[in-house]
């Protein structure tokens, strides 16, 4: 789906919950199953609402790398492994930015958030990510 300023969106919004230390945190996430909606992502928007966010799907689970290439707003990117839990965090992430940040381990998803999301929630490494795409152990 290609918005009014020709960004791609992804076709479905889904609930998601992670569950912090200081209780369970809603978002609406759009899935990013493809290959074009994974190279996209967030690209070429100037907002992402607070709860709202992209869930790009990298199954199987494998060392993941991400940038910020033509992305207009600042992201937390949060690494996901199949169990659901939390690997690694990349806060407040630079908008346009080309330089590689990586998952830190393999990954089965990563959720990209408003920069400040992570911190204003309390979202840490080991948080529990609750979604069809994980399987908790």
């Amino acid at each position: 789906m290609v918005s009014p300023n020709g960004a791609v969106r992804a076709a479905e919004v889904q609930p998601l919950e992670i569950v912090t230390k200081s209780g369970v945190q809603m978002f609406s996430v759009e899935m990013a199953t493809t290959d074009k909606e994974r190279e996209t992502g967030l690209m070429y928007r100037k907002e992402l609402a607070d709860g709202r966010g992209m869930l790009f799907d990298f199954s199987p689970e494998q060392q993941v790398s991400m940038w910020m290439k033509n992305t207009f707003i600042s992201l937390d990117m949060i690494f996901i492994g199949a169990n659901g839990r939390i690997l690694r965090i990349a806060e407040n992430t630079e908008p346009q930015s080309t330089r590689i940040i990586p998952s830190g381990g393999p990954a089965k998803g990563v959720l990209e958030v408003i920069a400040g999301t992570a911190k204003k929630y309390g979202i840490a490494p080991g948080d529990q990510i609750v979604h069809p795409l994980f399987k908790a152990r």
